[in-house]
């Protein structure tokens, strides 16, 4: 079976997409399956992408600028794919994670790792994906929605601050780890306004949230199977970029060090919020958990990071599920759900 990693791609995760990228390429070479890595950044020039895992090739921001999101379209409707019978998906944020690469595979007719388009994009937009939480009873921190254009609106800002309190989080509606994501501590305007002007930028909307002092949690879903629950403790300040990304930056508790009715109940909650937006195959559910033990579900990861160091895998290796493994899983639940559609 030829299998296609696909990795890199526009979004601002493009760094971490690449490692990822790389681990599942090696974890399959040595499986019995043919192993092709592809970037869809560089379309009809696919051939390259050896030379961007094997670092010979390394595509500035610049360069990066200056590629359509139409090399996807190029590079999935190329012979590349004529004789892939899956897709693993390692792609991250905007064109990996939002269903419109998924849409392309699916209108080639390839099976894919991970969730549908429909699911994909859901789960991308936070506050669709508030508003479905809502309807399922999944807590979520209260929020609202902020145009680009109300940026330095006070009047706003402050009608906002009355509604959600002094201490802030103020994100991109559409983007992922973090990128663009502010806290307010002291619900100064101006940082506010900054924040939401911030945050416009890799997205076309703000989303202001109510913060949950407290402890992050996240539940990984594999298939049917919801994993242990993992704490993630910061070595100072909070989950960010630099923080997920960056080894000693941050120390994981798995499985995390809690009761266990709060830890049947986030699990519980985690497969209400996944199954929720239609998620498939794999995910992340991410969570706050407050001082009262009272847990807040703040989204759905449908391609969470994926080296033998991230979140999933690690949970999945504490029941027993090494790395290589795991993917395999992956790619048999994708062929499974292509031959039950059929």
């Amino acid at each position: 079976m030829k299998i296609a990693v696909l990795f890199g791609g526009l979004s601002k995760e493009r760094s971490v997409s690449i490692n990822g990228g790389k681990a599942v390429i090696n974890a399959l070479i040595d499986t019995e399956h043919d192993v092709i890595g592809i970037d869809p950044a560089l379309g009809i020039n696919f051939e390259k992408s050896a030379d961007i895992l094997n670092g010979n090739l390394v595509l500035s921001e610049e360069d990066l600028s200056k590629i359509s999101s139409r090399s996807y379209i190029d590079c999935i409707n190329s012979s590349a794919f004529d004789d892939v019978d899956c897709a693993f998906i390692v792609l991250h944020g905007t064109y990996g994670e939002d269903g419109r690469v998924q849409a392309l595979l699916e209108l080639r007719g390839i099976p894919f790792t991970g969730s549908g388009v429909m699911a994909s994009s859901l789960a991308m937009n936070k506050e669709a994906t508030k508003m479905v939480f809502a309807a399922n009873g999944v807590l979520t921190p209260d929020g609202l929605l902020v145009n680009k254009s109300d940026w330095d609106n006070f009047d706003l800002i402050k009608e906002m601050r009355s509604n959600l309190g002094d201490k802030l989080v103020v994100k991109p509606n559409e983007q992922g780890s973090t990128i663009g994501l502010t806290i307010i501590k002291n619900g100064n305007l101006d940082d506010i306004s900054h924040a939401i002007k911030l945050a416009c930028e890799y997205s076309k909307s703000a989303l202001v949230e109510k913060y949950i002092a407290g402890r992050e949690l996240t539940v990984g879903v594999v298939g049917d199977s919801i994993l242990p629950v993992i704490e993630i403790v910061p070595e100072d300040g909070f989950y960010d970029f630099e923080h997920k990304y960056t080894k000693g930056k941050t120390h994981y508790i798995c499985p995390a060090d809690l009761s266990p009715d709060i830890e049947e109940f986030m699990m519980s909650m985690a497969e209400i919020a996944y199954k929720s937006l239609g998620c498939e195959g794999f995910g992340r559910v991410d969570f706050r958990l407050d001082d009262d033990g009272q847990p807040f579900c703040l989204e759905v990861n449908t391609v969470p990071g994926f080296t033998e160091l991230s979140l999933v895998p690690m949970a999945a290796k504490e029941i027993g599920i090494e790395f290589k493994d795991l993917c395999l899983k992956l790619i048999e639940i994708a062929l499974n759900k292509r031959a039950n559609n059929e």
